[in-house]
């Protein structure tokens, strides 16, 4: 009796597959009923999680970092996949970016992989200790560059006559690297750099009186940003590098010198900007090779930037123009990284303008006829995985009203993000006595700088409204 019933005990526990706190899956993705406050409605099911929205870094250089030694025993020092990335986001938490590589989410190209049409380039998981090669191209979400925005505006008030003890101290802390040839500085909005009356309180004017470091002169101007963008800006501390800097900023054939790693240096100096733009380019990436050329206004007064015509009549200048969309069109607007390669004056404004025919927000000047019929609510976009419309939220505690994308008049979304130089300190010794090698202390010193900037804060506000959404 006792082997009888145990059998049939058995024979009922065999048959049984899933138990109460593990139900088995739903065969048909049909309507559920929901019950909230004792309401019992009937909608659909709960929405998986969305695909994260990946942000490409550019190609590794393999250039040293700063701050780490460029030989070691004659061997280059190698760099691990999470240094290139705490570096490529400088002012981002290190626990941040080393919770992405625990949660498996920063990949890499695989470049065996032969890539399909219409779909994404294949990728794999990559360790926070892999070493970086030469031209590897690392895939993080966009998560990793939101961060906290802080409630004051940053930018110099321009209305006094002579910097007063606060607006020197706030453009010292704007200092990103010094020494004896150069001075990096992150440049705030609404700054003017060059200041004529009536303008007052310029970046000539605050450098003179609070980056001299006790030096007779304070720093002079190697290029210029716009007064509404923000970014990297360089300054020469001496004349010999002012002049240096100026021969290596010039657009002009330059020839061979003796020395080989100023060369080397000086065919790897670039600058990279990010932009938010009014809709996007059609192709993803690519190069723009658009002469401008300037014209007078009716007034007699203001000149004005323009793309040259084909006649060939008007004097025009050479202007080339690299740039790469850094990910999907949300709210009617796509963030591209742009890198020039000459110097002209509003290139990248009238590049995006009339040679992409997308104008960047806030750039009033020459993006005037989009911005007056342009919308910044929130726009349709479709999501190129799913198919499905992107959701555009604020996230809490976030005041839009800073000149954000959904202000009423927002700011220019212009920003020189980072930049890379030879060691004019370095060089300077080297070519005033011709020689490769020098002092183990400056032989030691690396050959070029590279420097990255954070963006200013109506910048970051709109980085998180078109990001935070999707992660």
């Amino acid at each position: 009796m006792w082997r009888r019933s145990t059998r049939v005990l058995c024979r009922h526990v065999s048959r049984r597959e899933y138990s109460r706190i593990c139900p088995p899956p739903a065969k048909s993705a049909g309507p559920l009923i929901r019950v909230s406050n004792h309401i019992a409605r009937l909608g659909p099911p709960k929405e998986g999680p969305k695909p994260r929205q990946l942000l490409s870094l550019p190609p590794f250089p393999g250039h040293p970092l700063p701050g780490k030694r460029s030989h070691e025993d004659g061997v280059v020092s190698r760099v691990t996949a999470v240094s290139w990335v705490k570096y490529y986001f400088d002012g981002i938490y290190d626990s941040t970016i080393q919770s992405h590589f625990k949660q498996g989410l920063v990949q890499m190209e695989c470049p065996g992989l032969i890539e399909k049409e219409g779909q994404m380039k294949p990728k794999r998981k990559i360790r926070p200790s892999e070493v970086m090669e030469v031209g590897a191209r690392v895939y993080i979400p966009v998560s990793v560059v939101e961060s906290r925005v802080s409630r004051r505006f940053d930018c110099i008030p321009s209305g006094t006559l002579y910097p007063n003890a606060d607006e020197i101290e706030y453009l010292q802390r704007r200092v990103k690297y010094k020494d004896s040839a150069i001075i990096v500085l992150n440049k705030p909005p609404k700054l003017p750099v060059k200041g004529n009356l009536p303008v007052h309180n310029s970046m000539d004017a605050l450098a003179a009186a609070a980056l001299s470091y006790g030096n007779n002169e304070g720093p002079k101007l190697v290029h210029r940003l716009d007064r509404e963008s923000s970014g990297l800006h360089l300054m020469g501390r001496t004349k010999e590098s002012v002049s240096l800097l100026q021969w290596l900023y010039t657009d002009f054939n330059k020839g061979k010198s003796s020395c080989q790693a100023w060369d080397d240096a000086c065919e790897a100096r670039y600058q990279r900007y990010w932009a938010l733009v009014i809709g996007s380019p059609k192709e993803k990436e690519g190069l723009i090779c658009a002469p401008l050329s300037k014209v007078l206004l009716d007034n007699g007064k203001t000149e004005r930037v323009i793309l040259a015509h084909q006649s060939g009549l008007e004097a025009s200048q050479k202007a080339i123009t690299q740039y790469r969309v850094l990910g999907p069109t949300i709210n009617g607007c796509s963030w591209i990284e742009l890198r020039p390669l000459t110097s002209r004056k509003h290139q990248l404004r009238v590049h995006c303008a009339e040679a992409l025919g997308t104008p960047i927000v806030g750039d009033y000047k020459y993006g005037w006829f989009v911005h007056r019929r342009w919308k910044q609510m929130p726009h349709v976009d479709i999501e190129p995985t799913s198919g499905l419309p992107y959701k555009l939220r604020r996230p809490a505690g976030l005041d839009v009203q800073k000149g954000s994308v959904l202000s009423k008049v927002p700011l220019l979304h212009l920003h020189c993000r980072e930049l890379v130089l030879p060691n004019i300190a370095k060089f300077l010794l080297i070519l005033d006595q011709k020689l490769d090698n020098m002092h183990s202390a400056v032989s030691s010193k690396p050959d070029i700088l590279r420097f990255v900037a954070s963006m200013p804060s109506h910048m970051k506000i709109s980085w998180n409204l078109m990001s935070s959404y999707l992660v």
